[in-house]
């Protein structure tokens, strides 16, 4: 039996490693898991009350169309429903939105070159060809991508903050990058790890003067939701038709969509984990500078970190009980901030195996 050609070169998408099944290897039951990105408060009071209440519904298909939670969004960020899409997780997004742009091999598509690992997955998967821009600081290079346009240019993906480098791109550079890309070339802002950043929307405000700007945000992170995977994407209201077209029908389950309402309802809990992940980052830099550990700084709720040894420091780190993300930069681990504890035992461990 024959699979498409585009497919035979791909490998399955890596997360990290599940808790249970480093338990199961070794034995261990102190486990502290820092490889997903994941809020490490859970979710909010309100989001418990919602699920639970919403377990006597399951037994119904959902709200195909997410309704309410598509107004919930729309009023959250000022935009009208039919800007908003909803997705399995913003990574399923990512790939509805290059099924619609992206058809056959002479197609392209821009990407940096430490970015998502998502972005050559799915153009690998629908047989398009990758134009990866150099690296600039570990970090998207704008002009450099600029250069990579050509009239077979079909998606452009920029993830601000980055991953997995954590690297962030100005409101100022990113605007000016948008006004030097051809209007019918879509552009992608991936900004999954938005809420981290604490700062002004301005680019909602953007989607009133560029129609090919799409945004994707997600779910999983701040909100904490990364279980029953939801995640949204503003654009004008013409892409948003074209993402309906190909979604999978019901893609976002009815527990997922009570849950994200109630997420985004909770203004101090967003404030908490934001503030956790900021006095994380502190301790945890403060101990890689006293392991006299390099690392890239970061604004978002992870740390890349440079070893000698990157794959023997994870595999040492796992028999300490910590669990830690590989990533396709060489000699780098990509860390998860966690609560205080989580971080101590990190950074126990590091001492320990280095």
């Amino acid at each position: 039996m024959n699979a498409c050609e585009s497919i035979l070169g791909l490998s399955p998408y890596q997360g990290g490693k599940p808790i249970d099944e480093l338990a199961r290897e070794l034995g261990l039951k102190n486990i502290t898991k820092l490889a997903s990105n994941e809020n490490p408060l859970g979710v909010s009071p309100a989001v418990k009350e919602a699920v639970f209440n919403s377990l006597s519904s399951i037994n119904r298909y959902p709200d195909g169309n997410c309704f309410e939670l598509k107004k919930a969004i729309a009023e959250k960020l000022a935009v009208t429903p039919d800007m908003v899409s909803l997705g399995n997780g913003s990574n399923e997004l990512l790939e509805l939105i290059a099924r619609v742009f992206v058809s056959k091999k002479t197609d392209e598509v821009i990407f940096s070159q430490y970015a998502f690992v998502v972005y050559p997955l799915v153009t690998q998967a629908l047989g398009a060809t990758a134009k990866i821009s150099p690296a600039s600081n570990y970090g998207h290079d704008l002009n450099s991508m600029l250069s990579l346009i050509s009239e077979n240019t079909k998606l452009i993906f920029v993830a601000n903050p980055n991953n997995p480098t954590g690297t962030l791109l100005s409101d100022d550079e990113l605007y000016s990058f948008l006004n030097k890309v051809p209007n019918d070339i879509p552009v992608v802002l991936d900004q999954a790890y938005f809420e981290y950043l604490n700062i002004d929307d301005n680019a909602i405000n953007w989607l009133k003067e560029f129609e090919n700007l799409i945004i994707t945000r997600s779910f999983s992170k701040a909100y904490g939701l990364a279980g029953l995977r939801v995640g949204y994407s503003v654009c004008s209201p013409l892409i948003a038709d074209f993402i309906n077209r190909v979604r999978e029908p019901f893609n976002v389950n009815y527990t997922a969509q009570v849950a994200a309402i109630a997420a985004l309802s909770d203004d101090d809990h967003l404030k908490d984990s934001v503030e956790v992940n900021t006095k994380g980052y502190e301790q945890l830099t403060n101990g890689f500078d006293s392991l006299k550990l390099k690392y890239i700084p970061s604004h978002a709720n992870f740390i890349a970190v440079e070893f000698n040894n990157a794959m023997n420091t994870y595999n040492d780190l796992l028999k300490e009980g910590v669990i830690v993300r590989p990533v396709e930069m060489s000699g780098y681990l990509r860390i998860s901030i966690g609560t205080a504890d989580e971080n101590e035992h990190l950074l126990s461990a590091l001492k320990k195996v280095l």
